[in-house]
């Protein structure tokens, strides 16, 4: 079995979305594309000027956006005619396909604002399909929890915990994962799969090569193998993400990811 290792460490730049949203971006700047994820954004702040004027109503095609929530109200409104409330710990996983208009805006005037927005690609024949959501309630995600540590399965399965995210063509893995300090966490991964971990807080190290400290707020690109071994340094969260590639042409207009620019 091939162990997976560290093949690059980057730190999110800063950077602002929607009607000024600040946020910390790692892919869609650096890589700009790690197939099949198109974007990774962290948003975050306990200033409400940093997130009160949200995301005004804007299109998507072409791809999916997943929307979690580690704290704070958004209140999403949609062209299909779909709205909700998201609160901390929710999911929202939005198919765009061939269009969708929504907006995402606080549900909220102070306190603390905290969350990730990943796109994922979709493939050329599903680009052009019927918009379609999937909503996971908090307190309906599948977790497992252990002496050692919590594994939230928002995708994917981890041990008996398994995500409501299935028959997915990429295959996602999408884990929450809180470690307490000086123990491990592993799991086996696809070695066709493409896979980063996005530490949140505390300080981890991966595989069995040395690599540069790792600490807070960072995305770590992995090479492609099997087994996958976490040790915390400190009590540490961070995310697993891992998808297969879809192996296509994208052609980038904004909020519109197709295959070619025509």
């Amino acid at each position: 079995m091939k162990n997976i290792e560290v093949s690059k460490i980057i730190d999110p730049i800063p950077a602002s979305d929607g009607a000024g949203v600040k946020l910390k971006r790692s892919i869609g700047v650096e890589p700009n594309y790690f197939d099949p994820f198109l974007m990774l954004d962290e948003f975050g702040s306990e200033n409400s000027e940093d997130y009160i004027a949200g995301f005004p109503p804007h299109p998507h095609r072409g791809i999916e956006t997943v929307t979690y929530m580690l704290a704070g109200d958004f209140e999403h409104k949609d062209s299909t005619g779909g709205e909700g409330r998201m609160t901390a710990g929710d999911v929202q996983w939005m198919k765009t396909g061939s269009g969708i208009i929504h907006s995402e805006m606080p549900a909220m005037k102070e306190g603390k604002l905290h969350g990730f927005q990943l796109w994922v690609n979709m493939p050329a024949k599903l680009k052009m399909s019927k918009p379609e959501y999937i909503y996971i309630d908090a307190d309906k995600m599948s977790v497992h929890k252990d002496e050692d540590k919590q594994v939230k399965v928002i995708a994917g399965k981890f041990e008996n915990a398994e995500g409501p995210v299935k028959g997915h063509n990429v295959e996602p893995v999408y884990f929450d994962v809180e470690l307490n300090k000086n123990k491990e966490f592993n799991f086996k991964l696809p070695s066709t799969h493409n896979t980063f971990i996005y530490l949140i807080n505390g300080e981890i190290e991966i595989g069995k090569n040395k690599h540069d400290n790792v600490k807070d707020s960072t995305l770590i690109l992995l090479t492609r193998g099997e087994d996958l071994t976490v040790k915390a340094k400190s009590d540490a969260k961070f995310l697993v993400i891992s998808g297969k590639p879809i192996n296509e042409e994208i052609a980038r207009g904004g909020p519109f990811v197709m295959n070619t620019k025509a």
